[in-house]
């Protein structure tokens, strides 16, 4: 099982992810474009770099915004992977 980070950890972590936050034990961001068709397309990048890191996010489409939150439900928290994770969404256009 995944280690959870410290909370000093966690926040010297998010200070290098521009736009995500840390909420209790989830890291999200919410990602706007014009459309929802751009927001679908987005949302459809999604599944190669989660499914080879092997990590999934909670991922919530609402029209031409897309909100993404991760944490590890298996350790109860933020690990390293989800902070690995949304540095490769990050990454996305």
């Amino acid at each position: 099982m995944a280690q959870l980070l410290t909370e000093a950890e966690i926040q010297e972590s998010a200070k290098v992810l521009s736009g995500w936050t840390v909420q209790g034990s989830n890291l999200q961001i919410t990602r706007t474009f014009n459309n929802f068709i751009q927001a679908i397309e987005f949302a459809g990048k999604l599944v190669e770099p989660t499914e080879s890191a092997g990590h999934h996010p909670d991922i919530e489409i609402s029209y031409n915004k897309v909100k993404i939150t991760l944490t590890t439900h298996d350790a109860g928290g933020l690990t390293q992977a989800d902070f690995d994770l949304a540095r490769a969404i990050s990454q996305i256009n």
